[in-house]
């Protein structure tokens, strides 16, 4: 039996190492290259909400969130995924809550993966709480076009891109699902929020900032800007949710880097041969700084031709700027955190998350999908899905004619195709049954056909390239699925070895009887 490795399970106590060089470092992460995780889809949890770097699900009252190794920059997913990207975003998340509990509470229940959180179910206010202390990233760039105005706040002339402010400023965005946040007013935050909401948001942010700032110059570092989000519980208590104050939601660079370099850019500034830092840095790109956090990914994207404001999709990164980028992201978890990196055992991160999920005992690892052709007649359904739960086997019913919507059904096989658990689609069209045929030459995953109208079995006769199975009773094809599932699912294979002792026992007591019948017989 294969053991997911303790420490991507539990996160609280990695184990001692030696920390290594960059250079061996970075050849480690090459051996990495293939296991990552782009998505990770699990129908046994329930209703999944997908955003750019994390797949959501809103289980009873939690909700379990998958960060995946997915990078946006620019609002746009890139082609490539960055070995531990994921796992370090909650790593240090994990160690940001318990610095800043005592600000505001966090919805953090537990980590039961290393890419798997569990928390509170909230209610999102559904704005980025940005808070920035230095002019940087895309304000700068507004700034070096001539505006002036950010969020409400009026700007003097005469700053630099990355002069530090007198005071860190607080410049909320809305949240978009798809495309580009838009920047809020506080005025407009209160007109969503309530005044006394977004006054407490705010605040919060801020103290939160101030915090991350702190901590972050202990270890040597500069919390350039970051977001939050926030959400409220029943009793309206706001809490911080998602993450904080990792690289994916701040700008970082070490405070070497900008006491060294921003003093030059300050002299060099005074001197007015230069329009502004960026026509500077053309001339010394020597002064750039550089970032712990997605910057290196905007840079090499820019440097590459990529213009995202005509361009339709990201390019795709070398090897060498992956390996780069995934480095960066391990040193800022060190460095943040004081913990040396531990590469888990070489294993694929969805296998692994499945184990650790089975293991908590919040998934049982298999699947089952029964799609009718019609929900004029959902008993015989209803009845298959009863004999599955003896087996401890969830599935969900599905309405989808392979006649009347050919191409939804081909939308739901490719979506179940891409189940991170394992998966089998039963079947239950009664007359011609194209509906096996039709989702068994496009799936990756078993289908059987266990017809509403018994033992109708023109599913045999489906053309080449058609690969379901053929079972008549509701009972039988429970059994077929829960010895499919067996070998990977602990709860499946108990209760499939019950359900054989139990016939096991009632054959032996049957025999029993028609012995003792006999023999009194011959009496």
């Amino acid at each position: 039996t294969e053991v997911a490795c303790p420490v991507h399970r539990r996160l609280a106590s990695p184990m001692a190492s030696t920390k290594m060089s960059e250079a061996d470092t970075k050849a480690k992460i090459r051996e990495y290259l293939d296991l990552t995780l782009p998505e990770c889809f699990i129908p046994e949890l329930g209703e999944r909400k997908k955003g750019k770097v994390r797949d959501i699900y809103f289980a009873g009252p939690n909700v379990v969130m998958v960060t995946n190794d997915r990078v946006s920059a620019f609002d746009f997913i890139l082609p490539n995924l960055i070995p531990f990207k994921g796992q370090v975003l909650n790593m240090i998340s994990e160690w940001a809550f318990a610095q800043t509990k005592d600000i505001v509470p966090n919805a953090l229940i537990e980590n039961v993966d290393s890419m798997v959180v569990v928390q509170k179910k909230m209610k999102n206010l559904d704005v980025e709480l940005i808070v920035r202390g230095y002019l940087w990233g895309s304000m700068a760039a507004a700034y070096e076009k001539g505006d002036r105005t950010f969020c409400g706040l009026s700007m003097a002339d005469g700053l630099n891109r990355f002069q530090k402010f007198d005071t860190p400023l607080f410049t909320p965005t809305s949240k978009a699902e798809v495309g580009h946040d838009e920047n809020m007013s506080m005025e407009e935050v209160e007109k969503l929020l309530g005044k006394d909401m977004a006054s407490r948001a705010k605040d919060t942010a801020l103290k939160l900032y101030q915090r991350g700032a702190e901590l972050m110059r202990k270890c040597g570092l500069m919390l350039i800007d970051t977001k939050y989000e926030f959400g409220v519980d029943e009793n309206g208590v706001l809490h911080v949710i998602d993450e904080a104050n990792t690289p994916d939601c701040s700008r970082m660079c070490t405070v070497e880097e900008w006491e060294s370099k921003y003093p030059k850019i300050a002299e060099e500034m005074k001197t007015g041969n230069f329009a502004n830092v960026t026509e500077l840095l053309k001339a010394k790109p020597e002064l750039k700084l550089k970032e712990f956090s997605k910057q290196y990914i905007r840079d090499a994207l820019l440097e590459m031709g990529f213009d995202p404001l005509k361009d339709t999709a990201a390019p795709k990164l070398s090897d060498d700027q992956v390996v780069e980028c995934a480095y960066r992201y391990i040193s800022i978890y060190e460095t943040v955190t004081g913990k040396t990196w531990e590469f888990p055992a070489k294993m694929s991160p969805s296998k692994r998350i499945i184990m650790n999920l089975q293991r908590e005992g919040m998934l049982v690892g298999g699947f089952v999908v029964i799609v009718a052709e019609s929900g004029s007649d959902l008993g015989h359904p209803e009845k298959i899905q009863m004999e599955l739960e003896k087996f401890k086997i969830p599935s969900q019913i599905r309405i989808c004619s392979a006649h009347k919507q050919p191409g939804r059904l081909e939308s739901l096989i490719a979506m179940y195709n891409k189940s991170t658990e394992p998966l089998m689609l039963i079947s239950c069209a009664s007359g011609s049954d194209a509906l096996s045929g039709a989702a068994s030459s496009l799936a990756k995953f078993p289908v059987v056909s266990c017809p509403s109208d018994g033992m109708n079995n023109s599913c045999l006769t489906n053309p080449a390239g058609c690969s379901n199975a053929f079972v008549a009773k509701p009972e039988n094809v429970a059994k077929f699925a829960a010895q499919f599932f067996a070998t990977h699912c602990p709860q499946v294979a108990a209760a499939l070895d019950e359900s054989i002792a139990e016939q096991t026992r009632k054959l032996e007591e049957a025999d029993e009887a028609a012995t003792r019948a006999h023999q009194s017989l011959l009496t």
